[in-house]
């Protein structure tokens, strides 16, 4: 894998966000007199706000929903997402891959605000050339395939050495979507692991199952050996 440019997703891959969103949702449900209809778990993370907070709250309509992104925001944009720690040792990894002289960037389903907020708080603001949320065009783009195109065309990216890492099925599609390599960061929030390992064309290299242009990172190190494999 010759790799010159990473674009990262950011909850569940770099940082472990859990806590502060997790309140969040637990203060809007509160605020609007409601109770969520499943469990409040880090399994919820990564998908888009609207399409998870609809579906936890049991799909009540536009109404309701939007009570609940408000109140979820108001909690979560104050200090809510400042409760976010980065996951051990990926600031180490950011490091060794900048000065391997590999591009980063952020492709995330997280809103704008909350995400700087979060990128100046951690101090990482200087490690990454864009960062790229839904919300951060007019009109607002529709998935993370969107995103990571958009990457690609404002920074004249060649995809054949760009890798997407993320920690869910769904990250894979996007790189699919964009005919780039796929690392699964296992230590994440995805519970679709296995999902990477069906079927034939699995096999070991390195330390990792691969299969197709997909290939499973166990520690954020381990991004950093395979990018420079």
């Amino acid at each position: 894998m010759t790799t010159q440019t990473i674009i990262f997703d950011l909850d569940g891959t770099l940082v472990d966000s859990a806590p502060g969103i997790l309140a969040a949702y637990q203060i809007a449900f509160d605020q609007c007199g409601l109770q969520p209809k499943v469990p409040l778990e880090s399994g919820l993370i990564g998908p888009p706000l609207r399409d998870t907070m609809a579906m936890v709250a049991g799909y009540p309509g536009d109404e309701v929903v939007n009570q609940l992104l408000t109140e979820f925001k108001k909690a979560y944009d104050d200090q809510g997402c400042l409760k976010t720690p980065s996951f051990e040792g990926v600031e180490e990894m950011m490091r060794a891959l900048t000065l391997q002289g590999i591009r980063l960037f952020i492709a995330t389903n997280k809103r704008a605000y909350p995400t700087h907020k979060i990128m100046q708080h951690l101090g990482w603001t200087h490690f990454f050339e864009g960062v790229y949320g839904p919300d951060s065009f007019e009109p607002a783009k529709p998935n993370k395939a969107a995103l990571i195109q958009q990457i690609l065309q404002d920074h004249q990216l060649n995809a054949d050495t760009t890798v997407y890492v993320g920690d869910r099925n769904e990250d894979g599609e996007a790189s699919h979507a964009n005919n780039l390599a796929f690392l699964f960061a296992s230590w994440g929030y995805g519970q679709d692991r296995n999902a990477l390992e069906q079927g034939s064309g699995v096999n070991q290299k390195k330390g990792a199952a691969a299969t197709s242009k997909w290939t499973v990172a166990t520690t954020p190190d381990s991004v950093l050996t395979l990018a420079l494999a």
